[in-house]
């Protein structure tokens, strides 16, 4: 048996009014999904667990069977592991994003969608001017970077910035926890100040606002922690090879941990104009060289959610079914092994929050030969009257992988 995780990043949302009360996706066509819940069991699960924010990282880890309580130690170290950033010790790794702050607000969390290019030039000139050997800027892709802060104290309040967009910058900065975190605190916020006299003037960004898109004109430093304890995915359940398929370092950085290669799929983007049917073929080809287990994450229909984009959203659901799993199942039957596909959301990013919330999400698991649950369709509301109710901690592994 082989084991398939397709992952719609922030799939999952709640009845809008505009939908007539249905959610994105009880009102997209998804025949392939809804064909894989009516032929399979569903369910709904709490990827996030009491008293953690709802992260990508904190969902996707426990998609993956890991105890975040144990394992968790921040989105900086895992987009390090992606980037093949060593982590030295006694240095703290943070995700560093490239944001819009507009009359003193955060306008979005994204930089205008920067391309990777620009932000390279961006990230660049932030290390010649404000690296040193206590402070190090690693690029990324698009918005999402790195920044390495030496004996830094993780005991900090970090706002994630598409948690707050529309929230005066001055009030959501960095905050202690404790009195030995002020120092920390005090050095982060000084970043976030220079960086916008920095690249509020950089060529990038006059040429950006001359195009008449949105600057990348400030970082934001969120997700503080060292060097993770993960054990690999062989260790734990019967996996020989492995591999995780995405456009977003977070979810290589997990991989990386979980003990997956990496495939890079050229187009991919992390936006609704992703290469699906790259990233499709990627599984495929991969299933087919002898790998056991795939991950492919899709980080389109989150970003649609931060956006408040209802169309776009379920769009990018309609599209993740047609351009992904229907070439994947069609090809399945041909493969000299059965396949179990799984298809869930990693958390609900809602339209009308612009943010994640902790909410259980759907899932079904298709495995030739088992007999299905009564439900006929994939939404959030049928997933919660499937045969595997609520699930938590690693229960959706050992569902999936027997």
């Amino acid at each position: 048996m082989k084991y398939l995780i397709v992952l719609g990043d922030g799939m999952a949302d709640e009845p809008i009014e505009a939908l007539g009360n249905r959610t994105p996706l009880e009102a997209a066509n998804t025949p392939v999904m809804d064909m894989l819940a009516s032929k399979g069991r569903t369910g709904l699960f709490h990827t996030v667990p009491e008293g953690f924010h709802p992260g990508s990282e904190v969902a996707n880890m426990t998609v993956l069977g890991y105890d975040v309580n144990r394992a968790f130690e921040g989105r900086g170290v895992l987009e390090a592991a992606s980037m093949g950033v060593d982590i030295p010790e006694g240095y703290m790794a943070m995700r560093c994003n490239l944001i819009t702050v507009s009359d003193g607000k955060i306008k979005n969390h994204s930089g205008g969608h920067i391309s990777t290019e620009e932000a390279r030039e961006l990230i660049q000139a932030l290390q010649d001017s404000l690296g040193n050997d206590n402070i190090r800027f690693y690029p990324g892709v698009s918005y999402r970077h790195l920044l390495l802060i030496k004996d830094g104290d993780k005991r900090i309040d970090c706002t994630p910035p598409h948690d707050m967009p529309g929230a005066v910058a001055s009030d959501v900065m960095v905050k202690p926890l404790c009195v030995e975190a002020e120092p920390t605190a005090r050095m982060l916020n000084d970043l976030i100040v220079e960086s916008q006299r920095i690249l509020s003037e950089h060529p990038v960004n006059r040429r950006r606002v001359a195009e008449g898109k949105d600057p990348a004109n400030s970082i934001w430093p969120w997700s503080p922690g060292y060097r993770p304890f993960m054990r690999p995915l062989s260790e734990t359940y019967p996996i020989r090879r492995g591999v995780v398929i995405s456009a977003v370092d977070l979810i290589f950085g997990i991989g990386r941990y979980a003990g997956l290669d990496a495939v890079h799929v050229d187009g991919v983007t992390g936006l609704y104009d992703t290469n699906y049917e790259g990233k499709a073929q990627a599984a495929i080809d991969a299933l087919r060289a002898g790998n056991d287990f795939v991950f492919l994450h899709v980080e389109a229909s989150d970003e649609a959610g931060h956006e408040g984009d209802v169309d776009l959203k379920v769009r990018t659901i309609e599209y993740l079914d047609s351009r992904i799993l229907a070439p994947i199942v069609e090809a399945a039957e041909t493969m000299d092994e059965p396949l179990t596909i799984a298809v869930l959301p990693d958390h609900p990013t809602p339209c009308r929050l612009r943010t994640h919330t902790s909410d259980a999400v759907p899932f079904l698991i298709y495995r030739p030969g088992d007999e299905p649950d009564d439900t006929e369709v994939f939404s959030e509301a049928a997933a919660a009257r499937g045969i595997y109710g609520t699930v938590a901690g690693d229960m959706f592994m050992n569902l999936l992988i027997k």
